[in-house]
């Protein structure tokens, strides 16, 4: 008797494009979502964009809360919660970049209420998907959290914000090459649930930026429509997955033990690119495919090397060996890299 069902949680308005910020009241009036909004931001994404954003709702309707992100962190969310809880919103708009929208996406879970996503750059696919990372000490944590309702990336802001945070979002889809044959891999060794579906969506996403790496250019609203679209794939794959899976393997791991070992030195999609191209060497060898995921890091302008990070090559390699120990999820790197052949891998990709 086949009794397997799922449930697939996707945003119901994705606007992308140049001026679409000022239809962002239109994109949440479709959804039905009703009561003040509570408009989360940062200091320059509210001179941005937040302020529009505002605004807009003002002059539709009654006036919204706002509020302010200095950081990121658990304490940062509940102080979301209970401004939301004692303005009594009907929902929430997070309006910046990662810290911002993971903040207002797990402030929304946690009270049951909408959440519409205004990225102000494209550094990573949390705009869109159904998990929040917020630091914690030295690690951070990553949380399921609903996906948001609708999504409204202007491409004329994205395009102008600083062009390393451009290239991290790139690299973090470029990272879905190796984080999906990690999951094809537990699926075949530890019977791990596979959706095809996902694992196409995430691979094509990421072929695609692979393939177009020399089409990406600073300052071009063109390169952002890129970007922010595949961003957008991205969490939709994880959604249909129901996991980070489609989007998170080794080199999201070592990206994580980074973060434990050398907290704010790099991006996290910074990270997760050269922990790809350590990892797709691990799983084809010399002869593989980690020149290409290297060639378009490099085309992009993001890091391929411990250097380009800024984290010292030992550190980097107590990551790759100890990268395994993060989290119960089976990846190439098994029960863990020795210390010889991880400085093997990462002086022939040249990481070091």
């Amino acid at each position: 008797m086949f009794e397997k069902s799922t449930w697939i949680r996707l945003p119901r308005n994705v606007l992308v494009g140049h001026g679409v910020l000022d239809q962002t009241v239109d994109a949440v009036a479709e959804l039905h979502l009703t009561g003040r909004p509570l408009v989360v931001s940062s200091p320059t994404p509210r001179e941005l964009a937040g302020n529009q954003v505002v605004e807009g709702f003002a002059a539709n309707g009654p006036d919204p809360e706002t509020a302010l992100v200095e950081e990121a962190s658990f304490a940062a969310v509940q102080r979301i919660v209970e401004q939301a809880e004692a303005a009594d919103v009907g929902f929430l708009v997070g309006v910046g970049g990662g810290k911002v929208i993971d903040i207002t996406k797990m402030a929304a879970d946690e009270l049951g209420l909408g959440f519409v996503s205004v990225p102000t750059a494209a550094s990573h696919d949390g705009i869109v998907s159904g998990r929040g990372s917020v630091p914690e000490g030295d690690t951070r944590h990553s949380v399921a959290a609903e996906p948001p309702l609708a999504v409204v990336a202007d491409t004329e802001i994205l395009a102008n914000s600083p062009w390393r945070l451009t290239t991290a979002g790139c690299a973090d889809i470029i990272s879905n090459y190796t984080a999906v044959k990690d999951w094809e891999l537990a699926h075949r060794l530890k019977n791990v649930e596979y959706s095809e579906y996902a694992g196409a969506l995430s691979r094509m996403t990421a072929e695609m930026l692979v393939e177009n790496s020399d089409s990406i250019k600073q300052g071009l609203e063109e390169s952002s429509w890129i970007v922010v679209k595949a961003l957008v794939s991205s969490g939709v794959a994880m959604s249909i997955a129901g996991s980070s899976r489609p989007a998170s393997g080794a080199e999201h791991l070592f990206s994580h033990q980074l973060d434990r070992l050398a907290p704010g030195t790099a991006l996290h999609g910074h990270q997760v690119g050269v922990g790809s191209i350590l990892t797709e060497y691990l799983h084809s060898g010399a002869k593989g495919e980690w020149r290409s995921v290297r060639n378009a890091l490099a085309s992009i302008g993001a890091p391929t090397t411990a250097e380009e990070l800024g984290i010292d090559e030992e550190t980097v390699l107590e990551a790759l060996t100890t990268a395994h120990e993060i989290r119960d999820r089976y990846t190439i790197l098994g029960d863990g890299v020795n210390e010889q052949a991880a400085r093997e891998v990462a002086r022939a990709t040249g990481v070091i």
